[in-house]
């Protein structure tokens, strides 16, 4: 253990340093993103070394503040490829978890993990039944409640019935709900502007490569992935030059300007980039095959909505 002084790298957090779970999940997140693979890919690296590691589990301890299980933190580290460092792990979290904490909840849409919940963590799960406290002040605030729910319905903003709290994540295809046999895929700019891909909508079932991976950040985060069998791996961002600005390519780095936020609304999501208050959409309001993804003001039009299928 006399390695616990030391940097977990030259220009990351110290362990040593770390104070409290968020912390320690900043770091664990470090990690991940300097191994350079996405949450599928470490958890079929972590079962080729005899490791269970779920990615939806993994997910969900990258969303919350609260120290992993030594399980899953051990399997965790072992497939990012930092096994040499499991003790100087084990030894920051057991610190951690040695200084008491408040409970937290969990955050709201989480997908549940497919690990199963040890049996003190699955009694504590149980519905109690409420009191006549309890039941007395649920029926204080339904009117209040009742009253919020109109001013949703009456205003327009609230979700039609069946929209997803959150998007599948994994491989899916993302398409235009208006036109949901096209698919955002690997094309080129109309104007021929530029020579390299950009985000455009074509058939999906001429368009099999690249496939596209829908990767659960932190606080609802995502970043969209393409995986091509010849390129490699890019993740889509919003670009910035002149002639092309607002629409979307894929970058080999995926450090900088490659997270979104998928809103639910209408039975389908709004893909808003991270950086900005945009929302993307179909260049000219176009359906035809070919039109390009474009950033675009935030309006509520039919051409902002899309469909993350799982695929």
């Amino acid at each position: 253990m006399g390695n616990l002084g030391k940097p977990l790298y030259e220009d990351g957090v110290p362990l040593y340093d770390v104070r409290d779970g968020a912390g320690f999940i900043a770091s664990m997140r470090q990690l991940k993103e300097r191994s350079g693979l996405t949450y599928r890919e470490l958890e079929e690296r972590a079962a080729r070394g005899g490791d269970v590691l779920a990615r939806s589990t993994l997910a969900d301890v990258m969303r919350r503040t609260s120290l992993p299980r030594p399980e899953v933190l051990a399997a965790f580290v072992r497939a990012c490829g930092d096994g040499d460092r499991i003790d100087v792990w084990l030894a920051a979290r057991d610190r951690l978890a040695a200084v008491p904490a408040p409970a937290e909840p969990g955050p709201a849409g989480a997908p549940e993990t497919d690990a199963p919940l040890p049996s003190d963590a699955a009694a504590s799960t149980r519905p109690r039944r409420p009191g006549a406290a309890v039941l007395a002040g649920a029926a204080a605030l339904a009117v209040p409640a009742l009253a919020v729910v109109a001013w949703g319905l009456l205003s327009g903003d609230s979700d039609e019935p069946g929209t997803p709290a959150s998007p599948s994540d994994g491989w899916v295809t993302i398409r235009p709900a208006r036109t949901a046999d096209l698919c955002l895929t690997d094309g080129r700019d109309r104007a021929g502007a530029y020579a390299s891909a950009v985000a455009v909508q074509l058939p999906c079932a001429q368009s099999p490569v690249p496939r596209t991976y829908l990767e659960p950040m932190a606080e609802g985060l995502y970043r969209i992935q393409w995986h091509h069998p010849q390129m490699g791996k890019g993740c889509l961002t919003v670009m910035g030059k002149d002639q092309l600005k607002g629409m979307l390519e894929p970058r080999q780095n995926c450090a900088q300007g490659t997270l979104f936020r998928l809103e639910p609304t209408a039975g389908a999501f709004r893909l808003r980039p991270a950086t900005s208050g945009g929302c993307l959409g179909i260049a000219g309001d176009d359906v035809t095959a070919g039109a390009e993804a474009v950033e675009e003001r935030c309006s509520g039009a039919a051409d902002q909505r899309f469909l993350v299928r799982a695929g």
